[in-house]
């Protein structure tokens, strides 16, 4: 990344952390600023969740001294949806595929998709997928079946469905994660 692209991403990133501090109450700028200086690929992953509208902040950090950034855009991240589940459900697909999966896009860009745990510990942080969905990590018994895991929030409830994993809408993307 070019060194004004660095600047203008940490930039925008400062300013998001500093407008939403209730998401990470005990977490300074400075050390996350220096973390992602230092992690060429967690900085290139938390650049993808901003480039598809993922609008990327810091949730906390943990007892390593770590910091997870997550994807905090009010919907899910629109450069990410009409996405089926996985490699092999995008290969099953016979017709109408997608453009693609969110597993593969996930680890392409270099992110974690969330549990269903962390996607309610987001919730806890404020409104978000009040119109849209977000797929969620498959427990492997559920995939095993031909099925995955999608999650919203509606009526002031986190909700958890399920569908099958060929499956795909305009409204219904990924949000991920990132640990540095």
């Amino acid at each position: 990344m070019k060194s004004a692209e660095l600047n203008e991403l940490l930039a925008t990133l400062e300013a998001r952390f500093e407008q939403n501090m209730s998401r990470h109450r005990k977490v300074k700028w400075a050390a996350v600023e220096a973390r992602l200086e230092r992690s060429p690929a967690a900085l290139k992953a938390v650049r993808a969740m901003e480039d598809t509208g993922g609008e990327p902040d810091v949730i906390g950090d943990d007892t390593s001294g770590q910091v997870t950034f997550c994807d905090c855009a009010a919907e899910s991240p629109a450069g990410r949806r009409s996405l089926c589940y996985d490699g092999k459900a995008l290969k099953e697909r016979k017709e109408n595929k997608p453009k693609g999966s969110a597993m593969e896009l996930a680890a392409k860009i270099g992110v974690e998709l969330l549990t269903e745990q962390e996607y309610r510990e987001l919730q806890q942080l404020g409104d978000f997928d009040m119109k849209t969905s977000s797929w969620i990590l498959t427990p492997a018994d559920v995939r095993s079946l031909g099925g995955a895991l999608f999650c919203d929030r509606r009526y002031g409830t986190v909700f958890v469905y399920h569908n099958g994993a060929q499956s795909y809408y305009a409204g219904r993307g990924f949000r991920g994660r990132v640990r540095v």
